[in-house]
Parts: structure tokens; sequence; C-alpha cells
């Protein structure tokens, strides 16, 4: 028997999920290594104890991309751009960072200003105004190497339409600067916008180093047990080969929460439903995200950690509330908690490794919403020590045991409902029309709270809520990308123009199940519609379904004409399959543990807590849960 294994890398537990060959699932969960995430990994995959062959395919979630733009720890980027056009990193959309707060500022550049090297050349959609010659080519290839980069990013303005200047400046580069990374931005982005695709540009070249000596590090260690090389999850929520990705780095910068989102889906479409909210919390944040249809909703882009990276993504909202969420009180004296997390090291304080300050998961300790004696990934609780740290925090408040405690979990609720409502509300989406699908550690402890503050009415826990990010990865299929510039009136589109552009970009990926997207917007717009397209079809019918989405989502239509901006198409292989049902290993019902003991009866009513095998179930005052015969819990509020 051969297994396709998930392994998502989160701030405090590393998680496996593997899925047989007739579609049952065996889950591990250890500590996170924060400084060496391969380590693990590997400790994950030892826990599981495959033999060498038996692990047919690996699929990987990483944080490595985001904790590099977090920290900004990534390579010297230099970075080449049209004269005239050296600060847009530095001007951005000329958009406050707050709205009200004067003295807040964005994040620097990634790029500091000196190693901006200004290019004498011009194209204008018309075409070339100043050409590249030979010496300005010699002149800029000096400047550069007198800065000694790790890796040379090259934007040249409209170089999405003609990229000719910035390969020739590339191979001059390259023959100049032998093993230094040399990236054109019209590879990695090849649509409108200098000021997105400089900095998506820039911030793969920021990546791609580490990215690459992480990934050659893994499958090292991966290798050394005789497995497979592993694939790794995009921000789009497809896999690609650890090659792949290492040349890819910027489409990994939400590598793992999208894990999560794509296997939500799945248990969503098999519990018969086809729109939900999810939100997965884990140790150190949560992330909240929307399926539609049946589907994780994929947005062209967004900022990471101040970053502007616009290439697709499964939507996903991330804030720092999560178990190891730090409670605190600020200059002020009122309760705050977050944005600091004790992590896995030396985490919460009831985790007895050393921590000693007061976080979300001591809080639910102390109010009795856990109550195992031990967690998944081996450790053991100390309710003693949680209460200590909660004790402190109160003595500083001036408030009891108990209400500090629940102070705290009302505050992370709160920053988490605010998450729901910007990826629902904020795109037209009520929250009351969505099951609320809540999973990860610490997802089913909060889902009933979260559920009122959005005005959800009903909650589902899905089966293996506490690895569904791992298993996500272990479903997903291997996906490849390629993209092209339009920028043409949708009446000028016919039939044939379609299919020449749908097949040209289909000879650039291969896979079994092929999509074609255009990203479309009114003339004039300056935002765009994801429009899905297939070949033959002409462009009056891009043009009606953009209308149609275009007033679901904002409730208004133009009376303008439509034009395609891009063509984006996917190239994927088969998913993979999970059997959900109570009959077989994918559920857990029969082992999930009410607080007393006893096995659960089919429908708990509340206030009540349920021991799942990698999480807790807190079923509140005025809610019942009722089990699946897929596996997991359906909560509703009782009448």
């Amino acid at each position: 028997m051969t297994h396709a294994v998930g392994i998502d890398v989160g701030g405090t537990f590393t998680d496996l999920a593997a899925i047989t060959d007739d579609g049952r699932v065996v889950a591990r969960k250890v500590l996170s290594t924060p400084a060496d995430q391969s380590e693990g990994v590997a400790a994950a995959l030892d826990a599981f104890a495959a033999a060498p062959g038996a692990i047919g395919r690996i699929a990987h979630g990483t944080t490595v991309v985001t904790n590099l733009l977090l920290e900004r720890r990534g390579a010297r980027v230099v970075l080449c751009a049209t004269e005239g056009a050296t600060d847009l990193l530095e001007l951005r959309r000329q958009e406050r960072a707050s709205l009200y707060n004067l003295s807040a500022h964005h994040p620097a550049p990634l790029v500091a200003p000196a190693d901006v090297v200004a290019v004498r050349e011009r194209r204008e959609p018309e075409g070339v105004r100043v050409a590249l010659t030979d010496s300005e080519i010699a002149r800029v290839v000096d400047e550069v190497k007198a800065r000694a980069p790790q890796v040379v990013v090259i934007a040249l303005l409209h170089a999405y339409a003609d990229g000719a200047h910035e390969v020739r400046l590339a191979q001059a580069l390259e023959a100049a600067l032998p093993g230094t990374e040399i990236i054109c931005a019209h590879h990695v982005l090849p649509e409108i916008r200098e000021y997105e695709r400089t900095a998506t540009a820039v911030a793969e070249g920021y990546a791609r180093p580490a990215v690459a000596k992480y990934l050659a590090r893994l499958g090292q260690a991966v290798g050394a047990r005789g497995h497979p090389a592993p694939s790794v999850m995009t921000s789009g929520g497809g896999m690609r080969t650890a090659a792949e990705a290492a040349r890819a780095a910027a489409s990994l910068a939400l590598s793992g929460p999208a894990g999560g989102v794509v296997g939500a889906a799945a248990v969503l479409r098999a519990a018969g439903f086809d729109r939900a909210l999810t939100i997965d919390i884990g140790g150190t944040s949560a992330d909240a995200g929307l399926i539609l249809d049946g589907e994780p909703l994929v947005e062209s882009g967004g900022d990471v950690a101040g970053v502007p990276i616009a290439l697709p993504r499964v939507l996903v909202d991330t804030v720092s509330a999560g178990g190891g969420s730090i409670g605190w009180m600020d200059d002020g004296g009122a309760l705050r908690v977050g944005p600091r997390s004790a992590g896995a090291v030396p985490g919460p304080a009831a985790f007895g490794r050393g921590g000693e300050l007061p976080t979300v998961t001591d809080a639910n300790l102390v109010l009795g919403r856990i109550v195992a004696h031990r967690m998944s990934g081996g450790v053991r609780l100390d309710v003693a020590a949680a209460r200590r740290a909660v004790a402190s925090l109160g003595a500083q408040l001036g408030a009891p045991l108990e209400r500090t405690a629940q102070a705290m979990v009302n505050i992370a609720d709160a920053e988490m409902a605010r998450a729901l409502r910007r990826v629902s509300v904020d795109r037209g989406v009520d929250p009351r029309s969505c099951v609320l699908m809540a999973f990860g550690g610490g997802g089913p402890l909060h889902a009933c709270a979260l559920a009122d503050l959005i005005g959800a009415t009903r909650v589902l826990v899905p089966p293996h809520a506490g690895v569904l990010s791992a298993l996500g990865l272990a479903m997903a299929p291997e996906r490849r990308e390629a993209a092209a510039s339009v920028m043409e009136r949708t009446a000028r589109l016919d039939a044939t123009h379609i299919r020449v552009l749908t097949e040209r970009l289909a000879a650039e990926v291969e896979g079994a199940v092929r999509a074609w997207t255009t990203r479309t917007r009114y003339v004039g717009q300056g935002y765009e519609l994801d429009v899905p397209c297939t070949p033959g079809e002409d462009g009056a019918t891009i043009a009606a379904r953009f209308v149609e989405r275009h007033s679901a989502r904002y409730g208004f239509v133009l009376d303008r004409d439509v034009e395609v901006v891009s063509m984006r198409h996917t190239a994927s292989s088969r998913a993979e399959t999970v059997r959900f049902g109570r009959q077989g290993a994918s559920s857990w019902n029969d082992r999930d543990l009410l607080d007393d003991g006893a096995t659960c009866s089919a429908v708990v009513p509340g206030e009540a807590v349920v021991t799942l095998p990698d999480a807790t179930l807190f079923v509140a005052p005025g809610w019942r849960a009722r089990a699946l015969e897929i596996g997991g819990w359906l909560m509703e509020r009782a009448s």
C-alpha cells in the first residue's frame, strides 16, 4: 500500500496526513522546529514510520517565504529599472499606511534606494521611444557589478507587452555575473501595472535563494529516509515539484494556509454544502477563507507582510490570533492579545517547555474547555502552570482568574471575526448565508463564539479537523500556470483570436485538467474580475459573463465597453480521493469523547466538551452538535 502524504508546518505544530490507496487517512502531529522547518518535517515522517517505498508522493506547505518577508532576511537584490521610474517601490500607490494614523508608515521596500540602477531606455504602448544601446547595457552592468548583488531583478516599463529590453540586459548580466540569479519581471508577471509587477519580481528575487536552500535541505532529509522528493503547495492551491517551486518562490507566500482551504472545500462538498466561511486556528495565527460553489475563492494577488505579490492566491486573511497568542497589558492598562506568540518554543505555559506568559491556550484550559491531559504531538498539559500564568496577568489587571481568561478568549474571537467579515462582507457575501467551517487545533474550540459574532447559524467541524491543512495538501493536484497580456476590448476578440490565445498558453504547460480565465474589466476601471473562458468562445461571451459577475459581486453594471487585460491558464493533475464516511477510517466520531470520558452519542447539547483525536470541540450553551455520516460534526443553534 502506498500513501499520498501532506505535511503542513505551523507555528506550533507540524502536521502530517497520509491518504492510503483506498482513501483512508492516517495522521501524525509533532512540534515544529522554527530554526529549521525541515527538521520538523523529518520528525513528522519519522513519527509516521513508513517504510521506504511506502510513500508515493509528499506534498508540503511551508511558511518559509512568509517568514522571510516578515523578518526581512532575504537576499540582497539590485533592481534595474527604467530611468525616471526608479522610485516605484517607495512611491507604492501613494496610499497611506493608515487612513487616520498619520504617524503610521509602510514597511521599507525590499530593495534599498541605493541598490536601484536606472536604465536609459523607454518603451511605450505604441513602441520603443528610447532604444536600449550596447553602451548603456555596458554601463548598467558595471554599476550592478559594483554593488555585488546576490540577485538582480530587471523591471523595465511596459515589458509585459514586449520583454526584449529586459532579455537583452539579462543576457549581458548573466555573462558578467556567472552564478548570480538574474530575474526578468515579465517572466514573473506578464501583466500591466508597473508597481505590482516590479514588487512581485523583487519578492521573487528576495526569496528565491533561501527557498532553494531550504528545499534542497528538505529533499536531502526526505531522501535519506527513502522517500520521494516533496512537492510544494503554491498560494493558488496547486502543487509544484520542488525544482519548479525553487524557481517560483513568490508563488509560495501563502503555501501553508492554501492547503487548509483546499481540504475544507473537499469536506464541504462531501457534506452537501457549497458555500462556507473557513477559519483555520493554529498556534500562531488564524486564517479566514471563503468557499463559493464548492471551490476556494482565488484572487489575483494581494499584500503579504506589506509586500504586494500580484500572483493568484487562495483568498486567506491572516490575523495574529492563535492558541499561542500572548495576553498582555498595554501602557494604558488595557488587555491585549497578540500579535506576539509563544510558538513552539517555549510554547504556552501549559506545555511545560519553559513558557511562563499567558496564552489563549492557557485561557481555554482555565475555562475548562480543554480537558485532555495530553495533546496530540506528545505534549502533556500542565493545568496548574496555565492557571498561574493567567492569574499573573489578572493580578496586573486587577481582575479574577476566570474573568481574565474569558476576556483573553473574547479578544481573540473578536480579531478572528473581523477577518471573517473582511473575506465575506467586503466581497458582497452575507456571512449568514454561509456555513462556518472551523478547523486547525483551535478552530472547534472557538467555532460557536465566532458563529455568534458573524451571525452564522451552522458550524461544520470536519473530520481530521486538527490536521485538515495537511490533508488538503495530500489531496491537492499538481498545478502549473501560464499567463499572457492581452489588453484588448472584447468587441475585437473573435473566437479565432481566443482560440489562438488559449492554445498558445496550453502549449506552455502540461496537465490532465485544463482551465482558462481572463482578467476582465470595464474600460477605465482600475480593478479586474477573473472570468472563466474556454477555447472557441468569443469576446461577447466573455463580456456577458463579466457583466453577470460584476453585478453579483458589486451590485451594479456600467454602460461601458469591456476589455480583457490578460489571460491565465492552469493545467492540473487529478486530485487525490479521500473516502469520507462513518464506516471508514476517515471517520473519527467513534473515538470522540465527552469531557467525562464517555463515548459521544449522535447529538450533543451544549454546554459540552468533545475531545477529538487532534483537537477539542466546545459546544457552547444554546448550541447542539450532531455527528455526521462523513465524520466530523455539524453544530446548529438550538431552537
